[in-house]
């Protein structure tokens, strides 16, 4: 493949805020997280590790990988982990297409011809691609109880259920709904494009490349010394659940591993991320093919929950990449993660790509997820204070735009911001507005004192702020892809420090969210407003926030229009207040979330 060139000073984010040392704290926290789990499930067993920059930095076993000999559950345990196997499968299609021999959006039946005759729901329905397949977007049925004992299935079965044709949910490529059917298939197709057996292609190309010598999909490989039985409670008893056998549905959960093994693959995956110019050429697939897996391909659900009124909103966007459940939430941010549940074991695995860090939990009692017990130890890592995401670097481009600004605010040159930006920036706003309103904010705000660092979104988009002596600026520019970047567009949203009569009305503002009294109201509020609407709204803001203090100012001119952060036990909130100065009260109130916010009160 011919080398494309790149930019030498492209920002790359880097972890310079990331503390061991605090997170190191929480590790007993997270054993004891864990212990619970497994005294109020109940499982006989679960392992569980944390991998921190590619390397298993803390794992530990609580109770019996065998009830009848008792003995312990450790690290080096084999536990079957289902449906994590998925990742693997999609790892598999895609080192296929890397290298040529298959294309994601080819029908599947190109590459498994007992789908050729496949019947279709409707007349206008496509034939099923690999993507769809990957993505579980194929218009197969959601198929968990079915699919789960068929894992012994020979390769002639398979084709048997092929050809006698499949019940669809959906017509191809409408919706999202997880098929292990579907993932079958795509073992099919490793093991046709591939010419051998889709356990022999990973095994070779994913599995031996990454050291997971203890990882097999054949229970009969595994030392019976290591194995977790698998177990499920009935009677007040645990049960033992036999291993599935490996066969044609081994693709769909077949694998068995270790904690210590598969925090090899779960640094593998953390490794893809972020972008950068080091060599990766001794990976089982490119970094950028790793993180293709981990987006989101098929959105799955929106949500929002809050555990109790009183405590935050968990709000949630979940969609599937290849094989890898991807998703973003108010708590953690971007997250990658995979459950598994077959008869006898229950595992599930999150990962951080933004902070480097991923969690797994194996237990060995039929669909016992640790998900909740793992969802509690994020929490007590953030608590630390040392789960902070990598920082990204200012672009030389955007500090070049912010110096260049910041002198013409001093002394402004029509030639100076004429050559950072495009010939569309000045079609939005004339040069000569440009001029007038660049030296009003000189006029108004005085001489700038001090000028924040560069707080990128990106390599072209970034805002900073200004602190004048009479008030502050902040400044957000977008640059355009032309070459090199020119500025394209600039947000300016200036802040007048509050009047002596407006901060004390705000104060007394404050205080009513915080206890509702009608006498205080009406001193406060103009005829026009109307007070119920507003004391529900003010009753709301103190059940999700807390009790307020105020904060910075954001926006206006600080007389009779403000902008301003209001401080709370459980998260910050904006308000914005239309005042009238001469009476004293307030015209208009509304209440905004900030833009740096991500927790959801």
């Amino acid at each position: 493949m011919t080398a494309h060139r790149y930019y030498a000073d492209f920002p790359l984010p880097v972890h310079s805020s990331l503390d061991r040392t605090k997170l190191d704290r929480a590790f007993p926290k997270v054993a004891a997280i864990f212990r619970e789990h497994v005294e109020r499930t109940p499982v006989p067993g679960c392992a569980f590790g944390i991998v921190i920059g590619g390397e298993l930095v803390y794992a530990g076993g609580l109770g019996v990988r065998n009830v009848a000999d008792q003995t312990p559950v450790d690290q080096h345990t084999v536990f079957r982990i289902a449906s994590m196997t998925k990742s693997f499968t999609a790892m598999a299609l895609v080192k296929l297409r890397d290298a040529g021999k298959l294309q994601l959006d080819a029908p599947a039946a190109d590459y498994v011809p007992e789908l050729a005759a496949l019947p279709y729901p409707t007349r206008d329905s496509a034939p099923m691609t690999v993507r769809q397949l990957l993505t579980m977007s194929a218009g197969l049925p959601q198929d968990d109880p079915w699919a789960d004992r068929q894992l012994a299935l020979s390769e002639a079965e398979l084709s048997q259920i092929l050809l006698k044709g499949l019940s669809f949910s959906n017509p191809p490529g409408v919706t999202f709904e997880y098929s292990n059917l579907g993932y079958a298939i795509l073992g099919r197709i490793v093991t046709n494009v591939a010419g051998m057996p889709y356990q022999a292609y990973v095994n070779r190309e994913i599995l031996t490349p990454l050291g997971m010598s203890s990882t097999t999909f054949d229970s009969a490989a595994v030392d019976p010394q290591r194995l977790a039985m698998g177990y499920r409670r009935e009677d007040d008893q645990w049960v033992e659940e036999p291993p599935l056998p490996d066969g044609a549905f081994a693709s769909i959960g077949g694998l068995f591993t270790t904690i210590a093994d598969f925090a090899r693959y779960m640094g593998f995956l953390l490794s893809a991320f972020p972008p950068r110019d080091d060599d990766d050429s001794a990976r089982p697939i490119r970094r950028s093919s790793a993180r293709e897996m981990q987006q989101q391909w098929r959105q799955r659900a929106l949500s929002s929950t809050r555990p109790s009124p009183d405590l935050p909103a968990l709000v949630q966007g979940e969609a599937y990449g290849y094989g890898l459940a991807c998703s973003r939430d108010s708590a953690l941010g971007y997250s990658v993660a995979h459950g598994g549940g077959l008869p006898g074991y229950g595992t599930f695995y999150r990962l951080l790509p933004d902070y480097g860090i991923g969690i797994v939990g194996f237990c060995n009692a039929t669909y016992a997820s640790p998900r909740l017990a793992m969802e509690k130890v994020f929490t007590a890592l953030r608590q630390t204070g040392g789960l902070k995401p990598r920082t990204l670097p200012t672009a030389p481009i955007l500090r070049t735009v912010q110096d260049t600004l910041q002198q013409i605010y001093e002394t402004w040159d029509d030639a100076a911001l004429q050559a950072i930006s495009t010939e569309s920036f000045f079609q939005d706003m004339p040069l000569v507005k440009r001029r007038e309103q660049f030296r009003r904010l000189r006029a108004d705000f005085g001489k700038c004192r001090s000028v924040t660092p560069v707080e990128p979104e990106n390599a072209l988009r970034g805002r900073w702020i200004m602190q004048c002596s009479k008030g502050q600026i902040e400044v957000f520019a977008t640059l355009a892809p032309t070459n090199p970047a020119k500025l394209q567009y600039l947000q300016i949203v200036s802040a007048k420090p509050l009047s002596a009569a407006l901060k004390q009305s705000v104060a007394q503002l404050v205080a009513l969210i915080n206890a509702w009294d009608d006498q205080q109201a009406n001193s406060l509020f103009a005829r026009s407003v109307k007070r119920a609407d507003l004391q529900r709204q003010f009753a709301a803001v103190h059940v999700q926030y807390g009790k307020l203090r105020l904060g910075a100012m954001v926006e206006g001119d600080g007389e009779t229009n403000a902008r301003i952060r209001l401080v709370g036990q459980h998260g910050d909130v904006e308000i914005k207040v239309v005042y009238q100065p001469k009476p004293g009260k307030f015209a208009g109130v509304t209440f905004l979330r900030p833009r740096d916010v991500l927790f959801v009160p």
